[in-house]
């Protein structure tokens, strides 16, 4: 079976001068913290972390808590500064307030050097 590979959607310049390059997307399942940061102008996703990662997991006392989310955070960060990436933008869903969570990712961001837009 021949396995199809999807390119991103191309946009067009009218639309992508617009958007912000950097996206930081999160996800918080009862079981997980999930954070990832999405490039745009591509539709790619630039870094991921994750407390589902087995190296992650065997070092983290508890999977879903505020340390976890602040560690995931932190991760992501060190990841984004490998890859020179400066400053990432953060679109909250409705649900979501800077609170908790939300604040530890965010947080720990700032603390490796990530700039919040």
């Amino acid at each position: 079976m021949i396995q199809m590979v999807i390119p991103p959607p191309v946009r067009p310049p009218r639309v992508t001068q617009f958007l912000k390059p950097y996206v930081l997307k999160m996800h918080f399942t009862n079981k997980y913290v999930n954070a990832q940061v999405t490039h745009s102008p591509t539709a790619t996703v630039a870094s991921a972390a994750s407390s589902q990662e087995k190296a992650l997991r065997l070092t983290m006392e508890n999977t879903r808590d505020v340390a976890a989310a602040a560690k995931i955070g932190k991760i992501l960060g060190e990841r984004l500064l490998l890859k020179d990436i400066p400053a990432v933008t953060v679109f909250l869903n409705r649900n979501q307030k800077y609170h908790g969570k939300v604040k530890a990712v965010i947080d720990s961001l700032r603390e490796v050097g990530i700039k919040i837009i």
